[in-house]
């Protein structure tokens, strides 16, 4: 009994390390390394800069990435955290796939950060789709903890970006797509975005949904937060969110809602009759869109002191994680 209780305390002593070191913070100085479709760089792939970082790597690896279109599925693996990826602008870099398995982009390190990329899916082309039969394809998909975004964009039609699982930071990116286009069950914030609704410039003229948040217990973290955003669309309506959990929870303030959005805003999708308790909420929007007097009846209101629990960074980063990044995605 003796050897199985050490065992035991053993084995949670383990466990408890693990997720220690899983949390830890990233360290300074980074280490540059380089990409470039000429060769003239460290790496022609980014796919290739990637798998170069060590496992279990606890260091700031920055991969600056030069201007083009790079035809190629990347997959960052959770033993390979804290890599920073720069394009030269998002007109200028660009990383594109066609795919319905998984997505163009997958991340499930921790301390994934991205600045100045275009990340497209083109199997339905959400530029010039003609095909009605659409499907699903992701863009990109982040699960892990602790990612942020910069000036980046995100182009697909249906399921285009999956913010899956961990606490993300969007900001000043544009995002583009059809139907459910930003989903998953992640704790984010979309700060000064560009939400972009479009079944293609020549794809079918039909409704869609911009949200599509999965938390399921009361208890859960998680939700979207959009403020300060532009939310605008070509060819059809769009409802701004539907549950795909039973709780699930979109919160969109100070933002500008054209009148590509539907009267009446949301849908409890198969959750009718436990409205109660999904939290779907509009503050201090404008637009034409934002006319609230047809919205669904069971749309809540915050207060301000209930609002600003979600509009505080804290609402994503308690423990300063976001002041840590490089210094140089905020420039």
């Amino acid at each position: 009994m003796q050897s199985l209780q050490s065992f035991v305390f053993i084995l949670i002593f383990l466990v408890l390390a693990f997720d220690v070191c899983e949390s830890q913070d990233c360290s300074s100085p980074f280490k540059i390394i380089t990409v470039s479709e000429s060769g003239e760089t460290n790496f022609q792939t980014i796919q290739s800069a990637i798998d170069s970082v060590p496992d279990g790597n606890s260091q700031w690896i920055h991969i600056q990435i030069s201007p083009g279109v790079y035809r190629e599925q990347i997959f960052i693996r959770k033993s390979k955290p804290c890599i920073y990826l720069e394009g030269a602008g998002s007109s200028s870099t660009s990383i594109e796939w066609s795919t319905h398995e998984d997505a163009t982009f997958v991340s499930k390190a921790n301390n994934t950060v991205a600045k100045g990329i275009t990340f497209t899916n083109t199997l339905n082309n959400p530029v010039l789709s003609e095909v009605s039969n659409i499907i699903p394809a992701k863009a990109f998909r982040i699960h892990a903890d602790k990612c942020a975004f910069f000036s980046c964009a995100f182009l697909g039609v249906q399921d285009t970006l999956c913010d899956d699982y961990g606490r993300h930071y969007y900001n000043n990116c544009y995002i583009q797509g059809g139907t459910d286009f930003i989903y998953g069950d992640g704790q984010s914030l979309f700060e000064a975005c560009t939400i972009l609704f479009s079944m293609g410039k020549y794809g079918p003229k039909r409704d869609g949904v911009i949200t599509a948040h999965e938390r399921d217990s009361p208890n859960d973290p998680s939700g979207f937060v959009f403020k300060n955003c532009n939310i605008s669309g070509t060819g059809g309506n769009v409802q701004l969110g539907r549950a795909m959990g039973a709780y699930a929870r979109v919160i969109i303030t100070d933002s500008y809602l054209s009148d590509v959005v539907r009267p009446e805003g949301w849908s409890p999708r198969t959750y009718v009759g436990h409205e109660e308790n999904l939290t779907f909420v509009e503050e201090g929007c404008t637009g034409p869109g934002a006319n609230k007097s047809e919205r669904v009846k069971w749309m809540k209101h915050l207060s301000q002191p209930e609002l600003d629990q979600f509009l505080n960074i804290s609402f994503i980063d308690e423990e300063g994680w976001i002041s840590k990044l490089p210094t140089t995605v905020f420039s």
